[in-house]
């Protein structure tokens, strides 16, 4: 019986770093090799060099054909893809105009008047 309460601890330490770290980079992986797998003609990606291109030829989950500039193309490996290129929507809200007179709190008191 003390020989478990000895091990009690490492296998804390194990079921911790578990839940921590291995099984959230399996998902990550998971997830990683369904986009290479759905990669398909026309989506822009970001290698793992940094260099965002489109791309243009999928063979065979071997080899991409991806254009980074007007007619330059190169193949690159699957392996070399980050992630997916998505623009960064911005979207404007407008914001409803305050009444400059019906200030309130500590804003209002040291507001200047006109």
């Amino acid at each position: 019986m003390e020989a478990f309460g000895t091990f009690l601890p490492l296998i804390l330490i194990f079921a911790v770093f578990y839940f921590l770290l291995i099984r959230p980079q399996q998902r990550k992986v998971k997830q990683h090799k369904e986009m290479l797998s759905n990669l398909k003609r026309g989506d822009k990606i970001i290698t793992s060099g940094g260099i965002i291109c489109t791309v243009n030829k999928v063979a065979d989950n071997r080899e991409l054909t991806v254009e980074i500039s007007d007619n330059v193309e190169i193949k690159i490996a699957p392996g070399m893809v980050a992630d997916l290129y998505t623009m960064p929507q911005v979207q404007k809200k407008e914001m409803p105009k305050e009444n400059s007179n019906t200030k309130s709190g500590i804003s209002g008191f040291f507001s200047k008047k006109k």
